[in-house]
């Protein structure tokens, strides 16, 4: 198999790469983190220029038409800059419910807006009760003639204090728990009835609970079947672990150049502390766990697209669980070769810590994935 770049997506590699280091530093960031939105509008508009907002929609919908490679080399680069804009809850988890569950009319009316950035989207699904499992709704919806009616509350939505509207899994039937009876409706942030509270989370981005309280929506605001929804947010949820996996690597690898860099020029006893074995065998044993995550990433991103829900799903267990595990150690050695310096706000690399550990509970940490791979049988049939 190919694993080089075409020259399109190496066009697209470099290019963000530039933008971001040009204008995205680590002194950057921390401005755009006090402000009042906790991002920059200025690199949101950069993306949008950029067409990163249009990237994995199809031309006919209003996209460029970009698929989980593309999508994989924007969040490895967003990584490495550890980017606050919310394009993971836009394009990725919203996008995602607008390019696998909209209709051609619903694609129409929201595509172009998402592409040119006026747009801002979010995904309300964690409840307090409901931990790693999707299926553990407990909002409820109602139908009043052509529409529905949504109460309950939603925790942890990432960049939902910004959104302009929130896709919300809510339930139309059956018991929390059950794998039927779930719908996917697109609510507007300001609607009668919502309500929310914005907050930042500990590795700098922003997230916010929300609150329904019968909330009325109309009948094209519902994605998918509403009484059978559960494999739409499967899918959509199996892409954003993959584009999550791109972004880790991005932040491991950033990581790791940081305690290269300072291993150079960090002296004890007269010498760089470079020079000492255990420290060299420190950074080795980074860069292979950075190498492993590189490598299942590659894996998940050629799977997102896949059809087969059991295989797709084995693939994302696999990347995520190996991303919790390199992301601890790389962010571990990385912190302790620094000593107390890596533990400051001044200096990136807890940053990128933080960010990796955030990123490990999303959707499940190494342990949930670990648990379900392992019930699925492993990621290869050990018989074949």
């Amino acid at each position: 198999m190919d694993f080089d770049l075409t020259e399109e997506q190496s066009i697209l590699k470099d290019s963000l790469d530039r933008l971001l280091a040009d204008t995205y530093g680590f002194e950057e960031r921390k401005r755009h983190m006090a402000s009042a939105e906790g991002w920059s509008a200025e690199a949101w508009n950069r993306y949008a220029e950029m067409g990163l907002m249009a990237l994995p929609f199809a031309e006919e919908d209003g996209g460029i038409g970009g698929g989980p490679v593309e999508t994989m080399i924007v969040m490895e680069a967003l990584g490495k800059a550890l980017a606050l804009e919310p394009y993971f809850a836009t394009v990725i988890l919203g996008g995602g419910f607008l390019r696998l569950g909209g209709s051609a009319e619903q694609k129409a009316n929201l595509v172009p807006l998402v592409a040119e950035g006026s747009l801002k989207l979010a995904f309300a699904h964690t409840e307090r009760n409901s931990r790693f499992d999707l299926a553990r709704v407990e909002t409820k919806a109602r139908q009043d003639g052509d529409g529905w009616v949504l109460s309950g509350s939603k925790s942890v939505v990432l960049h939902g204090d910004c959104a302009d509207r929130i896709f919300v899994t809510a339930r139309t039937g059956g018991a929390s728990g059950d794998e039927t009876g779930i719908g996917v409706f697109l609510v507007d942030a300001n609607a009668e009835g919502v309500s929310r509270r914005g907050y930042a989370t500990q590795d700098g981005l922003r997230a916010a609970e929300l609150t329904l309280e019968n909330v009325r929506v109309a009948a094209d605001a519902v994605y998918g079947d509403p009484s059978d929804a559960l494999p739409l947010v499967r899918r959509v949820v199996d892409q954003a672990i993959a584009a999550l996996s791109a972004e880790a690597v991005g932040a491991i690898s950033a990581m790791h150049a940081l305690t290269l860099d300072y291993m150079k020029v960090r002296k004890q006893f007269g010498v760089p502390i470079g020079a000492f074995q255990v420290l060299q065998h420190a950074a080795v044993d980074m860069y292979v766990a950075i190498e492993q995550a590189r490598s299942i990433t590659l894996y998940a991103t050629m799977m997102a697209d896949s059809d087969d829900a059991a295989e797709r799903a084995k693939a994302m267990h696999a990347a995520k669980a190996e991303i919790g595990r390199g992301g601890r150690l790389v962010g571990e050695n990385a912190i302790q070769i620094h000593g107390g310096v890596g533990m400051t706000m001044e200096y990136a690399v807890g940053h990128y810590f933080k960010r990796m550990t955030m990123i490990d509970v999303a959707f499940g940490n190494t342990d949930h994935h670990m648990r379900a791979l392992a019930r699925a049988g492993g990621l290869f049939d050990a018989a074949a």
